[in-house]
């Protein structure tokens, strides 16, 4: 069961890129990340309570209120780097850097969570890092859409934040239903975001959003609460370091879209690195 739930977390994963970047173009990236939280978090709540598990609330411990908190905190600094690399890198450039987070993240849950590999396990690791990094075009970290290096800077921070959030919401995870840790965790997000937009004197941009660009952040926040809603319900039942590099797969999803959409195309040496990406995956599952 756990398979199929992080399959689909990449699904919904890889559709939010899409929809993210399509609302971000004329959206200052940290005013639409406050938005598609609440939406995220709207939903969250809702499967809750369809689900009848909301009062085990009270019966959360102090210590995984704390992994819940932190785990909530790091997936905010995550977003909030990962969607202002979206607003001035290309997505086909944005995502692998931001997907790099598969390696630190099957590290520390080996260290941390003392989960094992295989031999074909490492060599599936080693694959996917040398995919990332051929993935990522010295030129496009030198300049990019005239930001210089600042895109993949954010990106490289999204990466670190996604892999501690995982690592911490897999603890968290461990005596709570995974619907309601979700809904928490979202909770704190949004705190989080509408605290930046705040502090950033951001909160003016909000009057001036388009029906358009509202409705794809809106739909951006359906499809990341459906993904973190099956992300953490596999993490529940399921080896960290399996699923994390699954849920990465959604680069597949987010490369046809952009593609399709976007009209970005991949060079020869990313369509490999790509090909690397999803080989190594294949092999963590032997």
């Amino acid at each position: 069961m756990w398979l199929i739930l992080a399959i689909g977390s990449a699904i919904f994963a890889g559709i939010t890129s899409i929809l993210a970047k399509c609302g971000l173009r004329n959206v200052d990236s940290t005013v639409a990340t406050a938005y598609r939280t609440a939406v995220a978090m709207l939903f969250a709540w809702i499967v809750v309570l369809i689900g009848g598990t909301f009062d085990q609330i009270t019966s959360i411990t102090p210590g995984t209120w704390a992994f819940l908190i932190a785990s909530g905190l790091a997936t905010g600094a995550s977003w909030l780097c990962y969607f202002k690399a979206l607003q001035i890198g290309d997505v086909n450039k944005v995502v692998p850097v931001d997907k790099s987070s598969t390696v630190l993240g099957i590290l520390l849950a080996v260290i941390l969570l003392n989960e094992t590999l295989t031999i074909p396990g490492i060599a599936g690791v080693l694959l996917i890092l040398v995919g990332t990094m051929m993935m990522i075009e010295r030129k496009d970290v030198e300049n990019q859409n005239g930001g210089g290096s600042g895109w993949f800077l954010f990106a490289l921070g999204s990466a670190v934040f996604a892999a501690m959030t995982s690592i911490l919401g897999k603890v968290g995870m461990e005596d709570v239903d995974s619907n309601l840790g979700t809904a928490v965790r979202t909770a704190v997000v949004l705190a989080m975001s509408w605290m930046m937009v705040f502090m950033t004197h951001k909160q003016d941009g909000i009057r001036g959003i388009s029906r358009r660009d509202m409705a794809f952040i809106a739909f951006s926040g359906l499809a990341t609460g459906l993904s973190w809603l099956f992300f953490f319900g596999a993490l529940q039942t399921g080896p960290a370091s399996i699923i994390i590099p699954i849920d990465k797969l959604s680069i597949l999803v987010t490369v046809v879209f952009s593609y399709i959409v976007l009209g970005e195309g991949l060079s020869k040496k990313s369509a490999l690195g790509l090909a690397g990406i999803v080989a190594g995956t294949l092999m963590l599952l032997i």
